[in-house]
């Protein structure tokens, strides 16, 4: 019997065949795949479970936590505050953050991460992830490592402490709050930061048992020193934990289904309406995805395009990936928003064959 269950449109019967070989090999053991095109849903699968011992299958309603795809959820949280003119993009952080150096470093620099702050400072153990106002704290009295706006280097696990912290001095809820309130709420969209009280999440587990070294790059780089603290982003007992779910990590622990996540990207290709109801400006959602930095990025390693929260892509898709695997991004010119979750930690070949079978279908 086949694990996968869902719907794709006859058009995209073989985003099924690919979706339901990785199971069958077993390069995934729990996911989910929606595809969104021209307001339609055209793909919703989900397969595998949720557990180890495969004893709760993955429903329709599974959320899983999505590392990195996290980013632009909270980055559209300051993105309404900049909208409602509560927040300027190049106001000075200290302006709405008194105790953060007034050093140059803007909201924008915050946004696009070129705000030289890609690494908390102070070694904590996974417990502080509990401690919102401590690891603010750590980030408000560290210098930046570079002058602000200078390069990039992605936030990895700063970012959301930087926004969301930025969120709750400027508007008074914290940023998961907000999140519900005038995001996830509006638009119908199954994910929070943290599990949200729900009990219907997957586990993550590794598809490499190296994998928890290899994602993180060499002791005392910058990727590493980026990565791995505070500690527990790659330890089981604490990602498939309370600590972990019930903790708002805006960086990287949004728990969402795919269905969710691409239909986020359908509203911000709409123009910040989804469904009918807006949340951002065309104004606003423009200059969320206008490239801000073109070059180098000093974790990452490679060359990138940040916008206000996503990577840019050369043919003008956009996005952000988690490390891990799960992905949520837009393709512009073919009309897609794109999700793909999974509790399999790998690399990124899954969702690049599930685009490649999405485009076939869609250029046929």
């Amino acid at each position: 019997m086949s694990q996968v269950t869902g719907h794709t449109d006859p058009d995209f019967a073989s985003v099924r065949q690919v979706f339901e070989s990785f199971f069958a090999g077993g390069r995934d053991t729990g996911a989910g795949f929606a595809v969104v095109r021209a307001g339609r849903l055209v793909v919703d699968l989900v397969g595998g479970w949720r557990d180890d011992a495969r004893a709760r299958p993955w429903t329709p309603d599974t959320r899983v936590a999505v590392y990195s795809v996290s980013k632009p959820f909270a980055a559209a949280c300051l993105m309404i505050l900049v909208d409602r003119g509560r927040v300027g993009l190049d106001d000075p952080v200290h302006r709405h953050w008194p105790e953060f150096p007034d050093d140059g470093t803007t909201v924008r620099h915050v946004l696009a991460h070129t705000a030289g702050r890609p690494a908390f400072p102070t070694p904590r153990p996974a417990e502080a992830w509990a401690d919102w106002d401590t690891l603010a704290a750590d980030l408000a009295t560290a210098p930046p490592m570079w002058t602000p706006g200078s390069t990039a280097a992605e936030h990895a696990l700063t970012y959301g402490h930087l926004v969301g912290e930025l969120v709750r001095r400027v508007d008074g809820r914290p940023i998961g709050r907000f999140l519900t309130d005038e995001v996830a709420g509006p638009w119908h969209l199954d994910l929070a930061f943290g599990a949200g009280g729900r009990t219907d999440v997957a586990d993550l587990t590794f598809g490499d048992p190296g994998w928890p070294t290899t994602s993180v790059g060499a002791p005392g780089s910058l990727r590493h020193r980026g990565l791995a603290n505070p500690d527990g982003c790659r330890d089981l007992s604490v990602l498939n934990g309370a600590l972990w779910r019930e903790t708002e990590v805006p960086a990287v622990n949004l728990h969402a289904t795919a269905p969710a996540v691409a239909r986020f990207y359908q509203g911000i290709l709409g123009g910040g309406v989804l469904d009918g109801r807006r949340i951002l400006s065309d104004r606003a959602v423009a200059e969320m995805i206008r490239v801000q930095h073109d070059g180098p990025d000093l974790l990452l390693e490679r060359p990138v395009k940040w916008s206000l929260g996503f990577q840019v892509e050369d043919d003008g898709s956009f996005g952000m990936g988690g490390i891990g695997g799960s992905c949520g991004y837009a393709l512009p010119g073919a009309g897609l928003a794109i999700g793909f979750v999974t509790r399999h930690l790998a690399d990124f070949d899954r969702i690049d064959e599930l685009e490649t079978a999405v485009m076939s279908a869609v250029q046929a």
